[in-house]
């Protein structure tokens, strides 16, 4: 069992590839962006970009190397502070997401169009949506197979592009390189910086993509693949700047050429064959961009249904076992995204980037937190305070420079935001939304109760009759919200603890308290021998409950050794998934890496 899990796990190329795929698509058209808003400063800006990005590479391996899960922000604030706080950033990630395959499969069409002039590009955008949609939908999902060639064809693409335009401007002379170097920068070198790096900053987007498959990831590979994706996009992004400042003019790139930059860079520096191949590279990897997106939200959505922060009928699954109600909501998202933004890419990039940005900067406060609250988590490598802090100042500039560009599309990023998060404070309060909606019911029978009482009084027999009957309706619905609510609270939730004391103890149940729906709790405690267990153990659980009246808690003695296999084991004997059990913050001493438990959280 264990060599067949140990040659499932994904080497380095394989999982480069997987988000190198999604990282390195950015140089099909953040040059262009970078150029527009920068001008002859963009290759500084993207090396900018660059320089932030590897601030993140030890901070994402500090939190990844403590908490090696898939789950990327929305795992490390989970792990580190409430649920609903994890959820914000869940929220921000699925819109990101979505905006990531439109541009994606947008862009990917704009490259067709170069080969196909008659081609629509915005219905075309929706039917490569589609088409990955029922891919995902029949379980046809991203084979590393497949992403080491795309992968591999891209580079190559983009090498071949490279050298070929170098050899253009060696052999036609650098006048064109100069007149744009010559030109002013847009509102002065300051301004240009600005909001070239904030817009530059569309250029890292995938690099959090390795954290959302971790544990598919053989032992030491995720800090590789962060240092592959950084090498890469530190040669790509900027060289690929200067080479179209040596090629395009400035004007033309801005007014012309912003969705296909590369192709056109081909026709000047090989001829209408080279510009042929990038087109099909772009469509290539833009499109492997685009099903990473709908694997990578469908497990995100996945992960929050089953924690209870969305509905469960997201979970339905079809006949080939794939969560098909997930993916379909996704695509219409999706297709609205693009129809209210038109397929603009600076407006659909400008939701993207606040969403991303907002995701990055929050898993650096994740990265805060574990320092703070879970020290004692054994990690290989340590981001400093100070590279955290310039990181987070990093993002934060990139933010409001990107809300100062594309204020006017605020809105559309809000519009998605703000309801997707109400709907998950609604699963996270409903146990009190529905209690509220008891009360007003239970005061309604009492006043039909008054009612009908007074009615039979005055010999009134119609509307006794009459309140009799709405009495059985708000009966027959006053029993359907308790059952509900009795539904929720049956969900039985685990803490594993190896003795913890009482103020250990109690931070556990007001955890649970605020963060969970649940009136029952097994605390329980596995042992060789009764002797471990410190001597008022037993008492402080009867402290705890009758201190919390509403939770019932049941202490669980178990002999034997905390393994994954006795988790699994009372998983499925106790019906409780494993990402509702908890254990505290291991010290080392655990002989298993989080990632073997199956989900188990941390929680004190």
């Amino acid at each position: 069992m264990e060599e067949e899990k140990q040659h499932t796990k994904l080497g380095q190329l394989a999982s480069t590839a997987i988000c190198g795929n999604d990282i390195t698509s950015s140089c099909l058209y953040v040059s262009a962006l970078a150029i527009g808003y920068a001008g002859r400063w963009a290759p500084v800006c993207l090396l900018m970009v660059a320089g932030t990005l590897y601030l993140f590479r030890s901070i994402y391996a500090e939190v990844v190397g403590a908490l090696p899960l898939n789950g990327g922000a929305y795992n490390a604030l989970l792990n580190t502070t409430s649920k609903f706080r994890a959820s914000v950033a869940a929220c921000l990630t699925i819109l990101s997401y979505m905006a990531t395959a439109v541009i994606s499969s947008n862009e990917a069409m704009h490259y067709l169009h170069e080969l196909w002039h008659g081609l629509p590009v915005i219905p075309a955008t929706i039917g490569l949506l589609a088409f990955f949609m029922v891919l995902s939908i029949i379980g046809i999902t991203e084979s590393a197979v497949v992403a080491i060639g795309i992968f591999l064809f891209h580079l190559s693409s983009m090498l071949l592009l490279m050298i070929l335009s170098a050899i253009t401007v060696f052999n036609s002379g650098t006048e064109i390189l100069w007149a744009n170097l010559g030109e002013p920068a847009p509102g002065g070198i300051w301004m240009a910086l600005f909001f070239g790096f904030a817009a530059s900053m569309l250029g890292i987007s995938g690099f959090e993509s390795s954290a959302n498959f971790v544990e598919e990831q053989a032992e030491g590979v995720f800090p590789k693949t962060l240092r592959n994706m950084w090498l890469a996009i530190t040669f790509l992004n900027p060289v690929m700047a200067i080479l179209a400042l040596a090629l395009v003019t400035t004007p033309e790139i801005r007014d012309t050429y912003q969705n296909a930059l590369l192709s056109h860079m081909g026709v000047i520096a090989g001829g209408n064959w080279l510009s042929w191949l990038i087109s099909v590279d772009a469509v290539l990897v833009l499109s492997g961009a685009t099903l990473t997106s709908y694997v990578g939200v469908t497990g995100l959505i996945k992960r929050m249904t089953l924690d209870r922060c969305l509905p469960r009928f997201l979970l339905k699954e079809n006949r080939r076992g794939t969560p098909h109600r997930i993916i379909i909501m996704f695509f219409l998202l999706s297709v609205s995204v693009l129809m209210i933004t038109r397929g603009d890419l600076k407006s659909i990039a400008a939701v993207y980037t606040l969403s991303f940005l907002s995701v990055m900067g929050l898993f650096a406060v994740g990265n805060l937190l574990l320092k703070i609250k879970r020290a004692r988590i054994p990690r290989p490598s340590k981001a400093s305070y100070l590279t955290v802090s310039v990181a987070l100042l990093a993002v934060g500039i990139a933010i409001y420079g990107n809300a100062r560009l594309n204020h006017q599309y605020l809105l559309v990023f809000f519009e998605y935001l703000v309801p997707t998060i109400l709907i998950v404070t609604v699963m996270l309060t409903r146990t009190q939304i529905l209690e509220l909606i008891v009360f007003f019911v239970d005061e309604i029978r009492r006043k039909i109760r008054r009612e009908r009482k007074d009615a039979f009084k005055q010999d009134d027999r119609i509307s006794a009759a009459w309140w009799t009957r709405l009495g059985r309706q708000v009966n027959h619905l006053d029993t359907n919200l308790h059952n509900w609510l009795s539904k929720i609270r049956n969900q039985q939730i685990v803490f594993f603890t190896r003795g913890d004391n009482l103020p250990n103890l109690n931070l556990v149940m007001l955890y649970i308290r605020d963060n969970e729906h649940t009136n029952h709790v097994k605390i329980v405690s596995v042992i060789h021998k009764e002797s471990e267990l410190p001597p008022k153990f037993k008492a402080h659980l009867q402290f705890l409950d009758e201190t919390y009246p509403e939770i019932d808690i049941e202490f669980v003695e178990i002999q034997g050794e905390f393994s994954p296999e006795l988790i699994q084991s009372l998983s499925e004997e106790w019906k409780i998934p494993a990402n509702l059990m908890f254990i505290g913050a291991p010290s080392g001493k655990l002989k298993y890496h989080l990632a073997d438990l199956g989900g188990v959280r941390l929680i004190i």
